[in-house]
C-alpha cells in the first residue's frame, strides 16, 4: 500500500484513456479511465476552465486538501494537471459510486441500520482527521460518501472545504456562506457569529437521516424555503412511529447532532465513541448488502441521467420555461461527486414557489422554534435572501489560509502539478 501511495502518476493526458461518464456537473465531468503506464483504472474529473470566470481559490483548495490530507476514509487525488483549457484531477476509481447514487438506483427508502452505522463510522473517522488538521468539510452529505469495489467508505468533495489556520495559527470561526441548503447548519445560514467544526456535525446528522429515509429533510422544497424552514422549524429527527426499526442509540446520535446551538453539539471524536457504532460491520458486509448485484457505475449513471432528463422534460411541458423543480430534481451529478453553490443559485432562479415565500412582503412566521414562538421579520428575510444570492463572500479573494500561504506543515511540492495551469487568464469555479 505504501508503494501505491508513492506512485508518481503521469501529468499528461496522453497517458490516460477515458471511458464512460460516471458523474456530471455544470462545469465538470467525471470519467472512468485507464492510467496506461500503470494499467490501473482511475477516475478523472475534468473541468472546463472556460465555463466559469470566478473562484480559482476553490479549485486550488480542493486540490490541496485532496493531495495532502491522507487518510483511509478520505478520497485522495493522485495528481492534477491542465490539458489545453481543462483541468484534470486524477483520483482512485470508486466503483460503488456515491451513497446517494446507490439509494436512487436500488434503495429509494434508505438503508438498514447496520449499513448506516458502517457508512457513518467511516465518515466520522474522516471528519476527525479533517478537524484535527484544521479543516471543515462544509458539504457532508450522502452524495459525497463514496464506496470503492471493496466496500470501503471515502468522504469526497473538498470543493467547499475550508482551513481554520492562518499561517499556522488556528482561526476560531469561518464566515463564508457555502454548503448545500438541506444539509447546511443554522449558524452557516445566519452568518451572525461565524461557524466552526460543529457545522459539519449538523450536516452529519442530516446525512444520517438521509441514509435512513433515502432523502434529506426538506428535500422537496426550493432552496430558499429550505433555508427559512431550517431557521424557523424545530430540528428534524427520527419519527418514533415511522422509524420504529431504528434503535434508540441511532435516535440519540441524530438528536445530539441536530441541536441548533453549535456549542451543544458533540465533536466528531466524541461521536465516534457513541454506542450506536457497535452496529457497524465490515466493508465486506457493505459489499454483500448494497453493492452486490448492482449494474456497473457507468450504466447506473446513464440510466438515472435519462430518467432525470425525462422528468425535467415533463416539468418543462407542464410549467413552461420556469421549471418548478424540487431539490432532488435539480441536483447536479447523478452520481453526486460534487455540487456547487453557483449551480444551486442558477437553479434557484428557475424555481417558482407556490407559497410566494420569498416575495411576500408582510410575512408573519408563527411557527415554534426551540420551544418558543418565533417570527422572521421581513427585513431579516430579505437579508437572508440577499446573503444567498450575493454569497460572493464564499468566493472572495484568498484569505491567509489560501494556497499561496499554506500552513507550514503542508509540503508545497504537492502543488507543482497544478501551478502549470495558473497562467490561464480566468478565475475558476469548481462545479
Amino acid at each position: 500500500m505504501a508503494n501505491i501511495s508513492q506512485k508518481k502518476f503521469p501529468l499528461n493526458s496522453d497517458d490516460y484513456k477515458l471511458y464512460e461518464e460516471v458523474g456530471q456537473g455544470v462545469s465538470a465531468t467525471v470519467y472512468r479511465a485507464l492510467c496506461i503506464p500503470f494499467n490501473e483504472v482511475v477516475s478523472i474529473k475534468i473541468l472546463d476552465l472556460e465555463k466559469y470566470d470566478n473562484d480559482l481559490d476553490v479549485i486550488r483548495r480542493e486540490v490541496q486538501t485532496m493531495s495532502l490530507l491522507g487518510h483511509p476514509n478520505l478520497l485522495k487525488a493522485h495528481c492534477s494537471f491542465t490539458s489545453g483549457k481543462r483541468l484534470w484531477i486524477v483520483m482512485p476509481y470508486m466503483a460503488g459510486g456515491s451513497c446517494l447514487h446507490i439509494m436512487k438506483s436500488d434503495h429509494p427508502d434508505g438503508f438498514e441500520q447496520p449499513v448506516i452505522a458502517t457508512l457513518l463510522h467511516g465518515v466520522l473517522k474522516a471528519l476527525v482527521h479533517l478537524h484535527s488538521n484544521g479543516f471543515i468539510h462544509r458539504d457532508v452529505k450522502a452524495g459525497n460518501i463514496l464506496l470503492d469495489a471493496n466496500g470501503e467508505v471515502k468522504l469526497a468533495d473538498f470543493g467547499v472545504s475550508a482551513s481554520l489556520f492562518d499561517t499556522g495559527e488556528r482561526r476560531h470561526k469561518r464566515n463564508t456562506f457555502v454548503g448545500t441548503p438541506c444539509w447546511m447548519a443554522p449558524e452557516v445560514m445566519q452568518q451572525l457569529h461565524g461557524y466552526d467544526f460543529k457545522a459539519d456535525i449538523w450536516s452529519f446528522g442530516i446525512t444520517a437521516l438521509e441514509l435512513a429515509h433515502g432523502h434529506a429533510p426538506f428535500s422537496n422544497y426550493p432552496p430558499m424555503k429550505v433555508l427559512l424552514m431550517t431557521l424557523q422549524n424545530a430540528p428534524p429527527g427520527l419519527d418514533y412511529e415511522r422509524d420504529k426499526k431504528f434503535s434508540k442509540s441511532f435516535k440519540e446520535i441524530v438528536a445530539a447532532c441536530l441541536v441548533k446551538d453549535p456549542k451543544k453539539r458533540p465533536t466528531a471524536e466524541k461521536l465516534l465513541k457513541h454506542r450506536f457504532f457497535k452496529h457497524a460491520r465490515s466493508a465486506d458486509y457493505v459489499v454483500r448488502t448494497i453493492l452486490d448485484g448492482l449494474p456497473p457505475l457507468g450504466d447506473r449513471f446513464r440510466i438515472l441521467k435519462e430518467k432525470e432528463a425525462n422528468l425535467l422534460g415533463q416539468n418543462k411541458a407542464m410549467i413552461g420555461d420556469k421549471e418548478q423543480l424540487s431539490q432532488q430534481e435539480y441536483m447536479r451529478g447523478i452520481s453526486a461527486w460534487n455540487f456547487d453553490l453557483d449551480d444551486l443559485k442558477k437553479q434557484a432562479a428557475l424555481l417558482q414557489d407556490d407559497d410566494n415565500i420569498i416575495s411576500t412582503e408582510n410575512v408573519d412566521w408563527n411557527e415554534k422554534k426551540n420551544g418558543g414562538s418565533g417570527k422572521l421579520a421581513v427585513q431579516e428575510e430579505k437579508q437572508l435572501v440577499e446573503r444567498f444570492n450575493n454569497s460572493e463572500s464564499a468566493k472572495a479573494a484568498p484569505s491567509k489560509e489560501s494556497l499561496d500561504d499554506p500552513p507550514a506543515s503542508f509540503p508545497s511540492q504537492s502543488f507543482q502539478a497544478f501551478e502549470c495551469g495558473l497562467h490561464i487568464h480566468c478565475v475558476l469555479a469548481f462545479f
